[in-house]
Parts: structure tokens; C-alpha cells; sequence
């Protein structure tokens, strides 16, 4: 009879548990430990989507997918050719976990609920043998001296120990951890935040908490970024502290270091009106004149703009409330034009979105074999999900690395 191999996974995350489920159903001679420092499991998981959890996102081949990744991209393209979107919805309809697709791409549970995921996360743990330590801090970690023997994870100050024969990191963005590894020689790229909203303190903006435009332009400005990194499209949400919403929030993963950078103080700009330039909002705004001359234009929104919204921009353009709409010349129509094309405004901070922390930073990525999510360094040493740095936009992306990275790590783990 082959020897029983000892497991141990170190984070009760949604990779720590995709590998520890993938490794002990493909090895039922596999005794698997989840190892999480934290009274409970998953809890990423439940909180995530708004309680929702967007698990992944339609978006079928690795070519198009690694799009959304700031950092990661080239690594992941390969994993993604073996494990896809399509594999992890696959994967959960099989544990009678049905997914659907939101008008934006998002995947969610039918039931609209995390719990649904965590609890097929957990069952499936569970009928394969999982074992769980919770409250179980990991102290240090030390390499078998010899090949051949076991490694060693000192637990909660050295009171208990485990001897296993591989190790996966499924830490998330822990500083301890990731100095442990710094002792086992992985090089660490220093963490920043990532997925953040932007405070904006602006009369043009004030008190209108909820307000949205359904597809705007972002730009960065006065920051050196690729030109395809300076912008970004898509809602725009006005919230208590600035400005908020899938734009910017793609922004804020994709400029993540630089911002940090300027310790998040910079410009940017906002069109909208995503599609339509000043000039051509301009002739918009001609044509305005004569169609509806005769009505006030403070009184009478434009291009889907919410009411409110407009009544600052036009006011920002310092048109009188009386003036009706063929009554202002092109000076006017110019200010206003750019209030709605091109209306800038000076960012003086940060806030986490919501409670969906990521960091872009982690185990630098040239020390990994992606086919396995194995060290280059240490044989038996795995990795998958935030530990790494790897990051990706808001929509579930995160999620489908994490996903991958289990998977894969869960096969070698299993061998």
C-alpha cells in the first residue's frame, strides 16, 4: 500500500480550498489539512459581491480574459488554457450550484447569495476528507534538510507542529506570511492597494449620493501611464466621498502602483458622455439651440444625464436658470460642453471598496512554475491566489484567478 501523503494548505480562501478539494479528490490516499489562522473560513467568500459573490465572469477564452489583469497576464495564460471560466461553471453546476450572467459580464449564484458558494465550498471540503484547523496561526515554516523528508509548520507559537510531505501558500495579502517566505528565500513585491474608489471633494458632486451615469469615460491625468492604462469606461457612481463604479475602480487596479506613487493625490478627467468628444457635444449642444429654443436649459436634461447632475454641470458652466436653450451663445455652449466631456476634478485620497480588499503585490512571478503553481526554489512548495502578484479588475476576475490557481496547484499537490 503507497504511503498516505500529508497536505497542508495554508489559507481557508477560495484557492486554499479549490486545491485542497481538487487534491483529495484526485488522491484519496492524500490526508489534506486546511490550515487558517482566522476563527472562521471563507470568509472573503461571503462578503464578496455585496454578499452575492461574483464568482467569475463570461468572458470564455484565455486570450480576452487575461485582458483584465494588470499584473499576472502572461503568467496566467497558459493555467487559463486548462482550467477556464467555462471549467469553473462547470465545476460548481456539478455540486448543484447553478451560475447566470448579469447585463455587465458578472456571474453570480441563481440564488443570489455567497452562502451558496461557501457552503458548496465546504460540503465538498468535507466529503472528500478535508480536514480544517481553524484558530491555528502559522508561526514559521521550515524546508526538509534532507530530500526525501517532510517540511515543517510551526502552529500558534510553537505549541503544535506539522510534518507534511507539500505545502501550498493560500495566504492572501498576510504580511507574516509573506515574510516567511522572505526566509525561505522568495523574493516579495512590496504590496500596494488595488480596487479603491476615488475621494473627490466638489461642489459639481456634493450630496448627490447614489447618482450614476450608466457609461462614462475616466482619464488619469498628469500621471506617465501607457495610453491604454490612463483611461477607462463603463458606470460611473457618485458616492459620499467622490466617485466610485466599475470606471474607476478599474482604474485604480490598473494604475494601482503609480497612484500609490502620488500617494493619491492627481487629476482626472470625466466625459460623461462616454464616445462623444467636446467638439462634437459641442454641435449637440447647436443643435439643442434650435429643436427646443424656446425651453429653459436648466430645466430640460440632456443625453440621459439625471437631473440633479445636470443642474451642477450647467450651473458650473455659469448658465443663468433662466436662460433658455436659444439664448446661449458659444461661449456658453462651450463651458458646457466641456462640463459634460470633459469636466476635471483633483483627487485627495482613497477609500476600499466596500469590503473587498485586494493588493497588487505578493510573491514575484518569474520564482513560479506556472503549470503547477510550484516554486522554482523548493520542491513541495505551492502557491495560488493573493499570495502571488497577481491582480486583476473588479468583476470576478480575482475570484477566476484564485479558481485556476487551485486547481492546478490541487493536481500537482495530488501527484
Amino acid at each position: 500500500m503507497a504511503k498516505k501523503q500529508k497536505i497542508v494548505i495554508i489559507g481557508g480562501g477560495a484557492a486554499g480550498f479549490f486545491a485542497a478539494i481538487t487534491c483529495a479528490e484526485t488522491n484519496k490516499n492524500a490526508e489534506v489539512i486546511i490550515v487558517e489562522r482566522g476563527k472562521d473560513v471563507l470568509n472573503k467568500v461571503k462578503i464578496s459581491g455585496g454578499g452575492r459573490c461574483n464568482v467569475t465572469h463570461a468572458i470564455w477564452t484565455p486570450r480576452e480574459l487575461v485582458k483584465n489583469y494588470p499584473r499576472g497576464a502572461r503568467e496566467l495564460m497558459g493555467p487559463f488554457s486548462k482550467f477556464c471560466t467555462g471549467d469553473t461553471v462547470d465545476w460548481f453546476a456539478k455540486r448543484d450550484v447553478e451560475t447566470k450572467i448579469e447585463d455587465d459580464g458578472r456571474m453570480f449564484p441563481v440564488s443570489d447569495s455567497s452562502q451558496s458558494i461557501v457552503d458548496c465550498l465546504w460540503k465538498s471540503a468535507k466529503r472528500a476528507g478535508v480536514k480544517i484547523y481553524n484558530s491555528s496561526r502559522v508561526e514559521n515554516i521550515y524546508p526538509p534538510e534532507q530530500k526525501g523528508q517532510p517540511w515543517k509548520v510551526m502552529i500558534n507559537n510553537g505549541d503544535n507542529a506539522l510534518y507534511p510531505d507539500k505545502i501550498m501558500m493560500a495566504s492572501g495579502s498576510n504580511p507574516k506570511m509573506w515574510d516567511v517566505l522572505k526566509h525561505l528565500g522568495h523574493a516579495i513585491v512590496p504590496p500596494v492597494p488595488s480596487l479603491f474608489t476615488f475621494n473627490i471633494k466638489d461642489t459639481r458632486i456634493k450630496d448627490l449620493l447614489g447618482i450614476s451615469m450608466p457609461n462614462a469615460e475616466v482619464k488619469i491625468n498628469g500621471i506617465d501611464l501607457p495610453k491604454k492604462s490612463r483611461t477607462a469606461h463603463g458606470p460611473l457612481l457618485i458616492t459620499h466621498w467622490g466617485l466610485s463604479g466599475p470606471a474607476i475602480l478599474k482604474l485604480s487596479a490598473i494604475a494601482a502602483r503609480e497612484l500609490n506613487e502620488k500617494k493619491y493625490r492627481f487629476e482626472i478627467s470625466v466625459n460623461w458622455r462616454y464616445g462623444y468628444s467636446v467638439n462634437e457635444t459641442t454641435e449637440d449642444l447647436e443643435e439643442l439651440g434650435t429643436e427646443i429654443s424656446k425651453k429653459l436649459v436648466r430645466s430640460n436634461p440632456q443625453f440621459g444625464f439625471p437631473q440633479r447632475l445636470w443642474h451642477r454641470l450647467v450651473d458650473a458652466a455659469d448658465i443663468p436658470a433662466e436662460r433658455r436653450w436659444g439664448e446661449i451663445g458659444k461661449k456658453m455652449r462651450g463651458k458646457l460642453a466641456a462640463q459634460i466631456a470633459h469636466c476635471t476634478f483633483q483627487v485627495n485620497g482613497k477609500s476600499t471598496f466596500k469590503e473587498e480588499f485586494v493588493t497588487a503585490g505578493g510573491v514575484e512571478l518569474n520564482e513560479i512554475d506556472f503549470q503547477r503553481f510550484e516554486s522554482k526554489i523548493h520542491d513541495n512548495l505551492f502557491f495560488a491566489g493573493e499570495v502571488l502578484n497577481i491582480d486583476a479588475v473588479t468583476g470576478g476576475f480575482n475570484f477566476q484567478a484564485a479558481w485556476t490557481g487551485g486547481y492546478l496547484a490541487g493536481l500537482a499537490l495530488a501527484e
